[in-house]
């Protein structure tokens, strides 16, 4: 043959260690593959006869050991230790290189074949971990030389070897990836979607649900420590088994060594990622856009927000922490790699909830959408030190910042929202007073507002003063969040006196503001935090008010009737005159019926103060009539009509004041009958 023969091209089937490519996006699997390339590989020469297995080889060096033939290739491999700029192509290619590349190729078809399972037996692995490496490194060798040069075939058979052995890997360690916790001798891809991780996952929700109470509140949970006798697997690795994790760091060391370490990553992170998707699915939550946000009820919006808040919680607690201890497991000794991959899984998770969040802050703000807000704010609040504490100082930043960020957006639309109760109470300005005095549903309304938003009075304080910050406003000694409070306070309490001028009674208008303000009153006792927060001056500013509406409307009301019982002026010309006694009774009795027949019908609905108003009243009624009636009703009785005159005994009176501020207009023809 002339010297200068044209040495056979290099192939091109088989190109290796892609950057941007997947090298096993074909349709078909792994295994189908390498087999197909056992088919077509050309026969070797004995092969029946040969068993598998790494000391074997009809290569013309086929009487060296394996380790000697690895020997001849790591010498081979020593002369391109230099720099590459002073490589020159060999005169030949070893035949120790033949000799291996028929050895890894024996060895990876014993895998495929199902004759031995890779991560089983130390004692096959060892050979074939260390043969691959090996490979890689004369493939990556050849590489740089010409197509035209004597190490074409090498290289061409070499990179034909080593793609069969990463399709093997790469298979394997797919199934792994789809394994549930099981014990690895019967293990198999997880088609129970019962026990599955998600369903793993959705089972340690449980827990953390089962504390929640109110509606307003029903996402704040309390985790729940499983039982001793049973630790949760999923607080050590998602749904592996020990054994899983270690046969995958050894496939991922492997790949990673032999220059696949691409696509040994994108196996890895298409594969979390799945099981990342699967589980959330399975707790209810799926990736909604913002305009199907939009478009949401707030009854449907509510049920979305409370699925968020638990996988938020799931995420910072177990996904987060659980998902960092496998990706370092499983490549181990790979730190940066590791980092790289934990950090771009849990951002792809992160953004998307952070995504849902910005979504709710665009939608329509109305006052019942506060206490959610506030929870989602909470809910991102505790996940900034879960990241801290999962990511790395410098590679957290940027999801610490987009969290807070989305934290912050949450946070101002709280504080519009409540100041909105201003917007509110002001337009509220009907001109129909409430029937009978009553407690008007506005500060119903507004008091069962404030003391359910000061039960997140921790976080309100919060959002306004990073409210102030973020606005540029000047400081207070005082908290801002309540500033806000005491302003809608005195808000509400003008409303209700403009209203109580509605009523024509002054009477009633004293009633009216003495149940407003005593249900204003016992709110805030009720509450531990708007009772702190509203203060023990403005506390008893409130009770002095109430005094002077409950002396007012004394005033108003039986001022008149207790003229009628005076003993002055009874006497004509020194003598007590019947004529004057008559209309003295007379009067009383005809004030006496209107103010009860009225009265009656006025609504106090607390019990207390109704009983204040009878004793009160009672204790200024009954010994004034009683003395009146005792020491006049002689100059009558025995006379005509008498009773026309003298209509009430004194227990009457004390019976029909306990009439009074019933809501009942039948309560004076009952008593006649």
């Amino acid at each position: 043959m002339e010297k200068n023969a044209a040495a056979p091209e290099k192939s091109v089937s088989f190109q290796r260690r892609s950057s941007n490519k997947n090298l096993f996006s074909s349709p078909a699997t792994p295994r189908q593959r390498y087999e197909t390339i056992d088919e077509d590989a050309p026969p070797e020469s004995g092969a029946q006869d040969r068993p598998d297995g790494p000391n074997n080889s009809s290569s013309p060096a086929a009487e060296l050991s394996f380790q000697e033939i690895l020997d001849d290739v790591d010498r081979f491999l020593e002369t391109f230790s230099e720099s590459k700029e002073k490589w020159t192509p060999p005169e030949v290619v070893p035949a120790s290189v033949e000799s291996l590349s028929k050895a890894v190729d024996s060895m990876t078809t014993k895998y495929g074949r199902g004759l031995a399972r890779f991560g089983e037996n130390e004692e096959d692995d060892a050979p074939f971990v260390e043969s691959v490496t090996s490979i890689s490194k004369i493939a990556t060798v050849l590489e740089e030389f010409p197509s035209n040069s004597t190490t074409t075939t090498g290289f061409n058979r070499t990179s034909t070897v080593l793609q069969r052995a990463m399709a093997l890997l790469d298979e394997e360690f797919r199934n792994l990836l789809s394994l549930d916790q099981q014990d690895p001798s019967t293990a198999k891809p997880d088609n129970n979607p019962d026990q599955s991780f998600s369903s793993r996952i959705t089972s340690k929700l449980s827990s953390f649900n089962s504390n929640s109470s109110s509606a307003h509140d029903s996402c704040l949970f309390i985790q729940t420590q499983p039982p001793e006798s049973e630790p949760d697997k999923l607080d050590k690795f998602p749904s592996f088994s020990d054994e899983s994790i270690t046969i995958m760091n050894k496939i991922a060391s492997t790949m990673i060594a032999a220059g696949y370490e691409n696509e040994c990553c994108m196996v890895y992170s298409i594969s979390r990622r799945n099981a990342f998707k699967l589980a959330l699915n399975n707790l209810g939550y799926e990736n909604i856009s913002i305009d199907e946000v939009q478009r949401m009820q707030w009854e449907s919006l509510e049920g979305e927000i409370a699925t968020w808040i638990s996988v938020v919680k799931l995420c910072s607690s177990v996904h987060f922490s659980g998902e960092r201890k496998l990706c370092d497991a499983v490549f181990a000794g790979h730190r940066s790699l590791s980092e790289s991959l934990f950090c771009n899984l849990a951002r792809a998770v992160a953004i998307q909830l952070f995504n849902f969040a910005d979504a709710v802050v665009l939608t329509k703000r109305s006052p019942e959408k506060l206490f959610k807000m506030l929870d989602m704010y909470e809910t991102l609040r505790d996940l900034v030190p879960a990241i801290r504490d999962s990511y790395p100082e410098e590679i957290g930043k940027e999801l610490v910042m987009e969290a807070e960020a989305a934290r912050n957006r949450i946070g101002q639309t709280a504080v519009s929202i409540f100041c909105d109760l201003e917007n509110s109470i002001k337009s509220d300005n009907g001109k129909t007073p409430v029937p009978s005095g009553a407690v008007h549903p506005l500060t119903r309304y507004v008091m069962n507002y404030l003391k359910y938003a000061c039960e997140y009075k921790d976080s309100l304080e919060q959002v306004f003063l990073e409210y102030e910050k973020t606005n540029g406003m000047p400081g207070t000694m005082s908290s801002p969040f309540q500033i806000q409070l005491l302003t809608v306070m005195d808000m509400l309490d003008a409303n209700l006196d403009m209203r109580s001028k509605l009523y024509r009674d002054p009477a009633l208008r004293f009633i009216f503001l003495m149940n407003n303000g005593r249900y204003i009153m016992q709110k805030v006792k009720g509450s531990t935090e708007i009772h702190q927060l509203m203060g023990d001056t403005w506390c008893r500013k409130r009770s002095t008010d109430l005094r002077g509406y409950h002396k007012n409307y004394q005033r108003e009301t039986w001022g008149r009737i207790l003229h009628c019982l005076n003993h002055e002026g009874l006497q004509v010309n020194g003598k007590v005159s019947k004529t004057v006694i008559k209309e003295r009774f007379k009067c009383f009795n005809t004030l006496f019926d209107e103010i009860h027949k009225t009265q009656s019908t006025w609504v106090v609905s607390d019990e207390q103060l109704q009983s204040e108003l009878r004793v009160s009243l009672s204790a200024v009624m009954i010994p004034a009539y009683r003395s009146f009636w005792g020491r006049f009703k002689q100059y009558l009785e025995g006379g005509k009509q008498a009773e026309k005159y003298i209509k009430y005994q004194p227990e009457d009176i004390e019976n029909l004041i306990d009439d009074l501020f019933d809501g009942n207009s039948t309560s004076m023809s009952k008593r006649k009958t």
